[in-house]
């Protein structure tokens, strides 16, 4: 008779439903695992049956088959130890069947028989949701699942509790949610001397989820900024806390299964690989781009990023998702980011000091810029050019607002667009807006059209442009506590925009 278990495996951010059949036959005494697996899953047969030694628990001489349904779907990883092993003493009667069938199992078996903690326990809490079942996992990742509440979750520290478990001896408690991990200490905004344009561009940016470029000499304070932008967004919702999160927990990064409300902050260097920024490698792992989904990806020295890399950011921004396809893998990850570029304006970095540029001015500046191809450019809804700042004004006192009073006029603007967007599928912020949505909720007034016609035709603004000019317009009336947009919203959007329209 065979007896059933239930564990997940991974696509991306979605665990898929495996089902463990394990049969115990007459014949000669063999132990296979069948139904696409893996390395590490095919020697999950000396891992269970050292496990079940240390429990005085010996294998019959019997023929052992494990097969892992559906057969044609890749089974990765080492967390089929648990459901293996939970299905083979199923079959052997050592626990009742109909409680293992009621279970999903994941987890890593030790020697010892202890149990490893592993990556995914929050999606796979989540799966097992959907299916109606409990989740059984190592003790260690229990904090972590049990943040779904919609299943009751089972963290046991190696496999005698679990038989005790299932057998009725010691039955273990549910685990509880991880503790809400603080904030760590924010940089604040008044530490920057000066840039006022350059902070009110970064308000902007945190309050509409624009994309943002810096472009300044060596020093001017770019990083410093960057760096202050997570102090100025609000928390994460509970529902971009949990996709985060799940993002978080396929990569390994939740600590003790600790949750944080604020929003991820990446910042890889330009000499990253396609496969570290966009996902990939082995298993078709969630890239940079991923890991800041619903947070700041910055980019600095972005120019210095090899192009092809660069190129394969245009589509995910457009669309806040990245398919990662991989000759046996199709992945699809959610990727809906803030980007934050900074850039010198020459490969020196002095192009607008005379007594310091170059003897190429001004051919190093569009030789180095244009590395940034005109298309990537033009999803960058704000272009701001950060001066120098003189060492005597590093004296002044600080100026400007704070990050938390700018937080909080973001805080508005964002729960404004959350009212807004209330109901509308994918909608979140103005930078989500399109096609008829956006002209409902951005229309201006016949003067503001006007203007922002004339502008177009000069300048020469894409259709693209033309409505990230009002996503803006959008943006800043918003910080203003408008209904409408007005002629002075547009025109400040316009201003961002067309720096970078008359410098390309």
């Amino acid at each position: 008779m065979v007896a059933h278990a239930y564990t997940v495996a991974f696509e991306g951010v979605e665990a898929r439903p495996v089902e463990v059949q394990c049969a115990v036959t007459p014949g000669m005494p063999a132990f296979s695992i069948v139904g696409l697996p893996d390395k590490a899953v095919s020697e999950a047969r000396d891992r269970v049956r050292t496990a079940l030694s240390s429990l005085s628990i010996a294998l019959p001489s019997k023929r052992i088959t494990v097969n892992l349904s559906p057969a044609d779907m890749p089974k990765e990883g080492s967390h089929f130890d648990l459901p293996i092993a939970l299905g083979l003493l199923a079959a052997l009667d050592v626990v009742p069947r109909d409680a293992v069938a009621q279970t999903v199992a994941l987890g890593e078996l030790s020697l010892d028989g202890n149990l490893v903690p592993v990556l995914g326990a929050l999606p796979a809490a989540m799966a097992a949701a959907e299916a109606g079942r409990a989740l059984l996992c190592p003790r260690a990742s229990g904090a972590e699942a049990a943040w779904v509440g919609a299943c009751s979750v089972i963290g046991a520290a190696n496999l005698l509790d679990v038989v005790k478990h299932f057998t009725g001896q010691a039955v273990l408690e549910p685990a509880e949610p991880g503790e809400v991990v603080p904030d760590a200490g924010l940089r604040d905004l008044r530490d920057v001397k000066g840039q006022e344009r350059a902070k009110r561009a970064m308000e902007i940016a945190a309050a509409g989820r624009h994309h943002l470029m810096l472009v300044g000499t060596p020093g001017s304070g770019k990083s410093m900024l960057a760096a202050r932008l997570p102090g100025i967004l609000p928390p994460l919702t509970p529902i971009e806390a949990l996709e985060t999160s799940m993002i978080h927990s396929l990569a390994g990064l939740l600590d003790e299964g600790g949750i944080s409300r604020a929003r991820p902050f990446r910042e890889p260097h330009h000499t990253a690989s396609m496969a570290a920024i966009v996902g990939g490698g082995r298993g078709a792992k969630p890239g940079e781009i991923s890991l800041a989904h619903n947070g700041v990806l910055f980019l600095d020295e972005f120019p210095e990023f090899p192009r092809q890399v660069l190129e394969t950011l245009r589509q995910p921004i457009e669309t806040g998702e990245v398919m990662v396809a991989r000759a046996n893998a199709h992945v699809k990850y959610p990727c809906r980011f803030l980007l934050m570029a900074a850039a010198n304006p020459c490969k020196c970095g002095y192009l607008p000091d005379p007594a310091r540029a170059c003897s190429r001015a001004p051919i190093c500046g569009e030789d180095y810029l244009g590395r940034i191809s005109g298309p990537l450019m033009d999803r960058f809804d704000l272009r701001i050019e950060v001066p120098p700042v003189a060492f005597s004004d590093l004296d002044l006192p600080p100026s400007g607002d704070t990050s938390a009073v700018v937080a909080a006029r973001v805080a508005a603007a964002r729960a404004r667009q959350g009212a807004r967007y209330q109901g509308h599928a994918g909608l979140r912020t103005n930078a989500d807006a399109e096609g008829q949505a956006l002209e409902e909720i951005a229309a201006p007034d016949s003067d503001s059209r006007a203007l922002l016609s004339r502008a177009a035709e000069r300048f020469g603004l894409s259709a693209r442009g033309y409505h990230r000019v009002l996503r803006v317009a959008r943006t800043i009336a918003d910080l203003d506590g408008s209904d409408s947009v007005a002629r002075p919203h547009v025109a400040e959007a316009l201003s961002y925009r067309l720096m970078a329209a008359k410098e390309s």
